[in-house]
This record gives C-alpha cells, sequence and structure tokens, in this order.
C-alpha cells in the first residue's frame, strides 16, 4: 500500500463558496472524500492537509516526508509567489505532482508561470476535481 499525503493551500477550504467559474461548485470536504475515495479503491492511503499559511504548509511536508510515498500539492496562489513551498518541495524527496483546479497557463500573467511546479514530478491543471484523479493515477503509476 502507498501512502500519498494531499496538500491544499490558501483559500482552498473555500472551495464551493468562491469563483465557480474558476474552481467550480465542489465543497473542500467533498474534494477530500472524492480523492481519498479514488486512493482506496487503488490501494492507496492517503491523509489530506489544508492551511492557509505558508509555513504550516512547509511543516507538513516536513513532518509527514517519512509516511508518505508521495503527495498532490494545490499550494493556489502561493504557487506563483514562494520560493520557500518550492525548496520544501525539493527537501521532501518524494515524487510530487501539483495540481490546479482552474487553467492557470490561460488565466492572469501572474499566474502562468509556477515557482512549485519545477520541484514537481508533474503538473495537471484545468480539468478540474478530475485533475486530481488523474494525478494520482499519474503518481501511482510512478511509485509502482
Amino acid at each position: 500500500m502507498k501512502n500519498i499525503l494531499l496538500v491544499h493551500g490558501p483559500n482552498l477550504n473555500r472551495l464551493g463558496r468562491r469563483d465557480a467559474h474558476h474552481y467550480g461548485t465542489i465543497s473542500h470536504a467533498d474534494l477530500v472524500t472524492q480523492v481519498k475515495l479514488w486512493a482506496q479503491e487503488r490501494d492507496a492511503s492517503m491523509r489530506a492537509y489544508q492551511s492557509n499559511h505558508e509555513g504550516s504548509l512547509i511543516d507538513v511536508l516536513q513532518e509527514q516526508g517519512d509516511w508518505a510515498d508521495g503527495a498532490l500539492v494545490n499550494f493556489g496562489a502561493l504557487s506563483h509567489s514562494s520560493y520557500a513551498l518550492h525548496d520544501a518541495l525539493v527537501d521532501f524527496g518524494k515524487p510530487v505532482i501539483e495540481v490546479h483546479l482552474s487553467r492557470i497557463s490561460e488565466r492572469e500573467a501572474w499566474r502562468r508561470v509556477s515557482l512549485t511546479r519545477p520541484a514537481c514530478v508533474d503538473g495537471v491543471e484545468g480539468l478540474g476535481p478530475e485533475g486530481y484523479r488523474v494525478a494520482l493515477e499519474a503518481l501511482l503509476a510512478r511509485l509502482a
């Protein structure tokens, strides 16, 4: 059984109540439940974490590094501004796939560049919640 860490950053706790055009209508709780179900169906264990604070996201990557075989991350807007999260992903030392619900490559200019993506083995964007299933399957295939 593989252990997968799911890490969500700022404002993802507001899913279902914010900009449905970009982020859809699923709540954060329902998204996490769905991703955990997909993991269970693939004989994987998952722990999920969300914080609006950059340092807390770094802490969870450090604290869960021994447990996790890999991670799915959506740092929200911090993806575009945090060298510290980039470095934490490098230090995590396990395969990580970055997921974005919206197609960041077609949004505002400042969203088009992810500082954290180069520290990841892959990225999925613009598929809504389904992107998490795609990312999970890619991560588990890499870990097999």
